[in-house]
């Protein structure tokens, strides 16, 4: 069973929340934040570059409206994104530069007011802890025999968190009514879509530095619930696995925690998403792992398509351009999924990826040639005979078939993409595994 460390705050630290939020160094360190963040601006139009000037003029009218209860934040903007798995959208609200500004400090006065109580099997948004420290415990689990994982969605999370409920977690802690009444504000500040605010009654819109915090603050309870109960488990923001060791214990620990989750926090399950399932037909946080007693990480199948479909949206703007240019933009794409991918201990996956993302290229190169006497003449100059040359030219194939024949891979072989900078995924995975 997992311990959590207690950490005990005066009354002076959890009732005087906003002298320390706009104390000067505090603010100090969530401008540098906000600045280093960089970001959209909110519905003012106003960018982080113009931050440092207003402040210098409102500063402390703000500074005074914090103290007395009477600051008022304005309305988020209402930003789309596709989500990974290309289902839907997932709805962000962007502050304004001030607000995030204010936000990130007060995360930096309650982060270490909560953060220590919370879970040891907690890993979302916390200092010093990682998705990859998730994946890690997980493998763990599985490792010692818990060979079923119960995996729980939360149907829209973000947007369905009881501002009540979520506010009677927060109010625990902090005896400022303040800084209770300023996070209750920004809970319902409206989200501005098309000119027009509309008003929220629940959710917290992720967008803002609070937003982690404080769904970390209401799904703790689930955390607490899970240790009382002695299970293992990894939970990831709202991405919560759970790792027993018989389907049937699977199956009566979905149905309990449903219930707990829908009860006590007015959260729901998402019944099409979540599943008591073998470990190695699930993903967590992008991995997955092999069945074998021993147990080993790799991509998860639909993060080695998310790949792919990101390395054809950036190559598609490769046509008519210089090879060494698109492999040039291409590196740090590679280099960044490989980082994050650095625990697979299953290499076949990366050796494959290597041979398509070449024959991906080569692909260019065919698309760029456009006619036979051009695909003809430059396989010539890399060695074919002229007759081979021709035939290969004009055989009526696609581009993406020619890319992976024989004639493509013998004029542009492996060590062609190398001498152009080529990362290789493998070698890179090889690099990082000598230096973790």
């Amino acid at each position: 069973m997992n311990l959590t460390v207690r950490t005990e705050h005066t009354d002076s630290q959890t009732t005087m929340i906003m002298e320390a939020v706009v104390e000067r160094e505090n603010m100090k360190a969530a401008y540098a934040q906000v600045m280093h963040n960089h970001g959209a601006a909110g519905i003012d139009g106003m960018p982080v570059e113009a931050l440092k000037a207003y402040l210098n003029e409102h500063w402390p009218t703000i500074k005074e409206q914090l103290l007395n209860k009477s600051y008022k934040p304005q309305p988020v903007r209402k930003v789309e994104i596709p989500k990974p798995d290309g289902k839907g959208v997932r709805v962000l609200g962007i502050p304004t530069v001030v607000d995030r500004l204010i936000q990130q400090a007060m995360h930096q006065v309650l982060t270490p007011i909560f953060d220590p109580d919370f879970s040891a099997s907690s890993y979302g948004f916390r200092p010093g802890r990682s998705a990859l420290d998730a994946v890690e415990a997980a493998l763990g689990y599985v490792t010692e025999g818990r060979r079923w994982v119960v995996d729980i969605d939360l149907e829209k999370f973000f947007d369905r968190v009881n501002h009540d409920i979520l506010m009677s977690r927060v109010a625990r802690r902090i005896k400022d009514k303040r800084a209770l009444l300023l996070i209750r504000r920004y809970l319902q500040a409206g989200m501005m879509e098309g000119g027009l605010v509309g008003q929220r009654t629940e959710g917290t819109p992720q967008g803002g530095p609070l937003s982690p915090l404080l769904s970390n603050i209401l799904l703790d309870d689930l955390d607490k619930e899970l240790e009382r109960r002695g299970h293992r488990f990894c939970r990831y923001a709202d991405d919560c696995n759970i790792y027993v060791q018989t389907e049937a214990s699977g199956t009566r620990v979905m149905e309990s925690i449903t219930r707990f989750l829908e009860e006590k926090l007015r959260l729901r399950v998402n019944a099409g998403k979540s599943a008591v399932a073998r470990p190695w037909h699930r993903k967590f946080l992008g991995y997955s792992m092999t069945s074998e007693p021993t147990p080993r990480l790799k991509p998860a199948r639909e993060s080695a398509k998310r790949f792919k479909k990101k390395i054809k949206e950036q190559t598609r703007r490769g046509r008519g351009r210089n090879l060494k240019r698109v492999i040039e933009e291409m590196n740090p794409l590679l280099r960044g999924w490989m980082q994050y991918y650095r625990l697979s201990q299953v290499k076949s996956i990366f050796d494959e990826l290597d041979g398509w993302l070449r024959r991906r290229l080569r692909c260019i190169l065919w698309k760029q040639w456009k006619r036979s006497y051009a695909r003809a003449k430059n396989m010539m100059r890399r060695g074919l005979d002229e007759c081979r040359a021709w035939i290969s030219a004009t055989n009526g194939r696609g581009p993406w078939w020619n890319a992976g024949a024989s004639h493509m891979n013998q004029a542009f072989p492996k060590s062609y993409f190398g001498s152009l900078g080529l990362v290789s995924l493998l070698n890179e995975h090889r690099r990082l595994a000598r230096s973790f």
